[in-house]
């Protein structure tokens, strides 16, 4: 999907390319390599899974003021847009067919795309020295979405904590040193993304699981949708240019007017509920949206990287498109739930 409002986040501040940054930890012992000792040379570009780093060397806009940034012209595409309308077209037919075929096939998809993220999120943990578990996250993932999709709110809340007692558990019996931190980087990726994607599992599993994840799906999409074109077309106000210098309240204002639009109709034709309750869903998401794409900026600001992994052409990695989903599927899974409930 198009990053909302504006895209690819920059730091609004030069940053001193001869700083080493934070040391990546080794396995269990919280040691590693420095990035500056190794030869730039042989360091080569990241696998695909891999943090992107942010270069401020190859960025003509780093250390712009941000009124200048979204002046730019040339830079308000932000990235390969042809490559990402076909990945991001790519991904709406696999997930689309997944949903028509069998809704439960539908889960498997978002298994391997959340999987995938757990790993990008704990690849750009390095950046902080962080060497988080893998093997509890993966596993309790898929714990997460099966109890969450077979026994409701309840088995998302037990087999989230179940998840995050066996990241200490698993990380306890390893070295000492960043025992600590390391076991909190577990149960933050067990949190975000997993403990959020069990919404959307929620969401799916009623009788009309199908029409509430095309209405999730739909509306987080126009957020992203409107967000960028009324960015690109009229952005002139940042947001938050200590964060994100791209993104602009025309932005967000577009975000909502598509939002508020697409809800209304999926909810009214989808799930035959008032258009109101479509209304108060597009408001809602349109905020969240935003929300989790400022938030994933921060992460990666603080981390130092420009995108979670380059896995997905155009995009960036999986994480890069999951910032606002997993954030907005809480919302509209509360809003259907207490507002769209047909009566017994």
């Amino acid at each position: 999907m198009l990053d909302p409002t504006m895209t690819t986040d920059q730091p609004s501040e030069p940053v001193d390319p001869t700083r080493a940054p934070a040391p990546s930890a080794g396995r269990g012992d919280g040691g590693g390599e420095l990035p500056s000792e190794r030869d730039d040379d042989s360091a080569g570009a990241p696998g695909p899974l891999e943090p992107v780093p942010y270069d401020p060397r190859l960025d003509e806009l780093a250390g712009l003021p941000p009124e200048v940034v979204l002046e730019k012209k040339q830079s308000r595409a932000g990235r390969n847009l042809p490559a990402a309308i076909a990945v991001g077209m790519g991904l709406g037919v696999v997930i689309v067919a997944s949903l028509l075929i069998r809704k439960e096939s539908f889960l498997p998809v978002v298994a391997v795309a959340v999987g995938i993220g757990i790993w990008e999120l704990r690849a750009a943990l390095r950046h902080a020295a962080v060497e988080a578990p893998l093997v509890p996250p993966l596993v309790g993932m898929v714990g997460v979405l099966w109890a969450a999709y077979v026994h409701g709110p309840a088995g998302l809340v037990v087999a989230w904590a179940l998840t995050g007692l066996a990241v200490v558990l698993w990380r306890g019996t390893g070295r000492p040193e960043g025992a600590g931190r390391d076991a909190l980087g577990g149960i933050f990726i067990s949190t975000y993304p997993t403990f959020l994607v069990g919404f959307a599992a929620l969401l799916l599993a009623p009788p009309d699981g199908v029409g509430r994840m095309f209405v999730f799906l739909i509306t987080t999409v126009c957020s992203d949708v409107g967000g960028y074109a009324a960015g690109v077309l009229l952005g002139k106000h940042p947001m938050a240019p200590s964060i994100s210098p791209k993104k602009s309240w025309e932005g967000f204002g577009g975000s909502v007017v598509l939002c508020v639009v697409a809800g209304s109709l999926t909810v009214h034709l989808l799930l035959d509920r008032s258009w109101v309750i479509g209304l108060a869903l597009g408001v809602g998401v349109a905020v969240a949206a935003t929300v989790g794409d400022l938030m994933e900026s921060l992460i990666k600001r603080d981390l130092g990287i420009k995108d979670m992994s380059n896995v997905l052409p155009g995009h960036g990695g999986i994480m890069d498109r999951l910032d606002s989903l997993v954030v907005v599927a809480p919302i509209v899974w509360a809003v259907l739930t207490l507002l769209a409930a047909k009566p017994a």
